[in-house]
Order: structure tokens, then sequence, then C-alpha cells
């Protein structure tokens, strides 16, 4: 199944070399490398000092998927200054088990990286949305690291051609070139979907409009930290046309005037399918126009109860605000996409504040006709990492009222441990007691009250059963009980955190009051 030319440790028991692309950070993967699923499962390396000696959970140098100089430092600089050992333990984990584990194939010459998820040695499927949010805590870093940089151009420029043939669509197959199998989807077949795709190149086409978010995401902070305008090429303008022309149809109301059903896609399980059927035709609940856009599926994979996610367009008005920035900064004569940028992000953030906000609570859902859906998922984009998003203040009193119903009982998927020591937020991907850390991060990243800063982060560390790495969700009535042992969007928002505490908040977990920023 893995072609010579792959380059990934922890994923096969033969030695594999890659296609050289000028760097000594570039290794052959040696035989015996551990599958990471089975290795995350079990303490490997030496323990921290802390309480709680955390176990050391990286990959043997000669088995890590990429080596980075400039992120060895900043686990080096962090290390030196965090005052608990536990914490710098779980930081020294979790910082670089994105490119310690998940780079399936990377060919700079080529221009092409396939990064996964991190879940099993036998699902090659990379998600639009996750790796984004893998490499978020890397973009500081790469206008100090030329190779790093190379990586995320190589991502950006796979992920415009999967979106520039299918915008419809979050997870995708290998590349052609990287000479790896494609991985079948037992939840995709049996599956109709329209418009329809080729499973040779689709994973799964869920439609989530913060899939293609996180696109636009990589793009720009690519750019922001490089200058490089190069990655602006006829397929990323080809995938860039793409977006908008999911954003216009999904912005339009189900029926027209003489009441026919619009449909741009639809998605259902049929009879057999693992995958559910949707009702109407695989179109979900009627929505009207407001001026958000809908989507199908939330950012956990899961089927929405109402088209209109408040937080997914929250997070896409801010991003293209940011694209046109990018734009008008690559000064490229793309002044008609950064107008039309701008112009969609004003028109969505409007229709949120007018439309999903009642008793100055935000709902989670709308559906343009009156309905609306008060509760929050783990999954980012969530209510509860709006401030993380950058579409309001932590203080906005928006946001502190809503804060407060999803931090309660008025959330029904908000859930407090009695046998295990775990409180916070889970949603429908797994049952409504496994909660998730990864809204434990997000409400750190919402509030400046050193208590509850410090609470959730040690909520967090206390729960990793003893394994150094953040999991996917905790079972609140069996404390030995989670899922994904291997989640690298986890690890990477947990360490993304930990930078923007050493930041804004130093006293809390280093040793002196002086804050630290990566790349500065």
């Amino acid at each position: 199944m893995l072609k010579a030319r792959l380059r990934v440790g922890f994923l096969a028991a033969a030695a594999l070399a890659v296609v050289p692309w000028g760097s000594t950070r570039v290794q052959t993967a040696h035989a015996q490398c551990p599958d990471y699923t089975t290795y995350s499962q079990t303490p490997q390396g030496n323990s921290s000092a802390g309480p709680l000696a955390l176990p050391f959970m990286r990959p043997a140098p000669a088995c890590r998927t990429f080596n980075s100089s400039a992120v060895e430092q900043v686990i080096e600089d962090m290390k030196a200054r965090l005052k608990d050992p536990d914490i710098a333990r779980l930081f020294e984990n979790t910082f670089p088990n994105t490119l310690d584990t998940t780079v399936k194939y990377f060919n700079a010459t080529e221009n092409i990286a396939f990064i996964i998820t991190g879940l099993t040695r036998y699902l090659s499927a990379q998600w639009l949305r996750d790796t984004a949010n893998q490499f978020a805590h890397y973009y500081s870093l790469l206008g100090q690291d030329e190779e790093l940089a190379t990586l995320v151009k190589a991502v950006i420029h796979n992920e415009a051609r999967y979106i520039s043939a299918y915008p419809y669509c979050g997870a995708f197959q290998p590349p052609p070139e990287s000479g790896i199998a494609p991985t079948v989807n037992d939840y995709a077949t049996g599956v109709t979907v329209n418009p329809p795709v080729d499973n040779t190149t689709v994973y799964e086409c869920k439609y989530e409009i913060d899939s293609l978010c996180g696109f636009l995401k990589l793009s720009r902070s690519y750019y922001a930290s490089t200058n490089d305008s190069s990655i602006i090429d006829s397929e990323w303008l080809t995938a860039i046309a793409q977006i908008f022309r999911v954003v216009d149809e999904q912005s339009q109301a189900s029926w027209d005037a003489d009441f026919n059903f619009v449909s741009y896609y639809n998605w259902t399980g049929g009879p057999g399918a693992l995958s559910p059927a949707v009702n109407n035709g695989g179109n979900g609940e009627p929505k009207g126009y407001t001026g958000l856009v809908g989507t199908h599926h939330r950012p956990s994979d899961d089927l929405s109860t109402f088209a209109f996610l408040t937080p997914a367009n929250a997070m896409l008005a801010v991003e293209l605000t940011n694209l046109a920035a990018m734009l008008d900064a690559a000064d490229g004569g793309y002044a008609n996409i950064s107008a039309l940028a701008r112009s969609v992000s004003a028109r969505v953030t409007r229709a949120i504040w007018n439309t999903t906000v009642y008793n100055n609570v935000f709902a989670y859902e709308t559906n343009g006709l009156g309905s609306r859906y008060v509760m929050d998922d783990a999954n980012v984009p969530s209510l509860l990492s709006l401030p993380y998003l950058g579409f309001l203040n932590k203080t906005d009193p928006a946001y502190v009222a809503t804060r407060k119903v999803l931090l309660s009982r008025a959330n029904p998927y908000y859930a407090k441990g009695t046998t295990v020591d775990f409180a916070g937020i889970g949603g429908p991907h797994e049952d409504a007691w496994n909660l998730w850390p990864m809204a434990l991060v997000s409400s750190i990243y919402g509030t400046d009250d050193d208590d509850e800063i410090t609470a959730a982060l040690y909520m967090i560390a206390n729960n990793t059963l003893g394994l150094g790495l953040v999991h996917e969700s905790i079972d609140i009535y069996n404390a030995t009980a989670y899922t994904r042992p291997w989640f690298a969007w986890a690890n990477s928002y947990f360490a993304e955190m930990l930078l923007d505490l050493a930041a804004r908040k130093p006293a809390l977990i280093f040793r002196t009051n002086e804050s630290y920023a990566v790349g500065r």
C-alpha cells in the first residue's frame, strides 16, 4: 500500500524512503516504527517530575514524519519557563504532535503534502478543517523556518486542488502522486451525494462551511507569516471562486417565489447504509433567507438540526475579511475578489447579530423561519470559541451572557462528572456523557479570570489517563474510558492555548511574569 517515496513513521513495518527535497530534516522512516494509534495507548518514555508523572510520548526522531528545529526551539523555550513539570510535559508532547505523526506524504518539488488527522494507521484521509487547526500553532514560525513554510505551502496547493474539484466535500483521499491507496470509507458506502463525487478522490462528502473556512485560514496565515504570494496561482483562485459559489448557493432559501424547492447539494444514506437517511431528499430542514450561509453538517461531522450554524458563519465572516486583507496586500489585481469578500462578510455579520441573538444569547443554529436551537458543541467553530475565532471580544455582553448559558444545564450538551472530576461540553458525535477537552480549551480563550483558566487547564491535565496526550472525549462515568488516543487537532489546540497564555497570562503558568511569544 505504501510506496517507496512516502515519508512517514509509525505506519509501516518495513523501511521507507522518500523523494529527497533538500532537507536533512526529511528522514527515512526506519523499520519497526510502531503504529502511533497503538503506541499512544500506553505510557512510553520517562515520566515528568510532577505529581501526574506524565510520560514522554513523542516518537523516536527517526520515526517522526517531519522535523523542525524551530519547533524544537519553542519546546525548549517553554520547558525552561513553565513552572509545572506536568504542564511542560503536556506541551512537549502536544506541540509537535502534528509534525511528529501526521505528515503522511510530502514532496516539495511537486508542491504537494497530505496530512492525516490522527485516528488509525488504516485511515488515510485529510480533513480540510482539521488540517488548518492542526497547523494553527505553527503559523508564527513560518517566517523563520523555510522548510516548515514549504510544507504548509504544499498543503495549501493540494487542498486547492481538492476544493476546485469538490467544493462541497470536507475530507479527501491521498493525492495520486503519493502512491497511497485510497481508504474505503464504510460510512460513505450507500450514501447518495449530489453533486456526485468520486470516492477515489473524496473520502466523504459532508458539506461543512467551516471546512472551507479552514482553507481560507490556512492560506491567509501562511501569507501573513511569509509574504509569499506565489500560493495565489490559478488552482488557488479556482478554489476561491468555488468557495464563493458555495456561499452563494447555500445562502438561498429552500423555497423560491413559486415554491420550487431549491437544492444545490444533498446527502443521504440509503437502505442498509451505516450513515443515516436525511429527510427531504437529503436536504434536511428547510431554511429561509437571512443573509447567513447554510451548512449540512456541523464541525463534528454530525448532521445540522437547522442549516444556519452561528459559529460557522462567524468564522466565515472573519476569514472573508482576512482574505480581503491578504489579497489587497498581495496587490495582484484582486480588488474585485476582496470587495466581494468584504461585502459577504458584512452581510453575514449583520445577519448573525440580527437573527441569532435573543435576550443577548446567541443560538447555535437557526433556520431563518423563526426556529432556534440554543446549545453548543465542543468542536470548533463553536459559540464558546467566538473570541478565539476573532468574531468578538471575550468581554462582549452577548458573549458573556451566552457563555453563562453554555456552561450550565441550559446547554443540553453540558455535563459534570461525579465519579470522574471532569465537566464541560460534549456533543452528539459521542454520547452526551462524553465531554471534550477541546471545549475546555475554548473556554480558556474566552475568559481572563485566573481561577477559571487554572481550573480548566488542570481539568485537562488531570484527565489524560496518565498518557500525556489530549483525547477527543472523556467518559464522566468511567475513569478509564475515553475516545481517540491519537487526535492531532486536540493536541494542537491545547498547545496553541498554552502559547496564548504564555503571551497574555505568563504568571499563571511561568516561573516569572515575563511573557513569551513564538517567533519574536
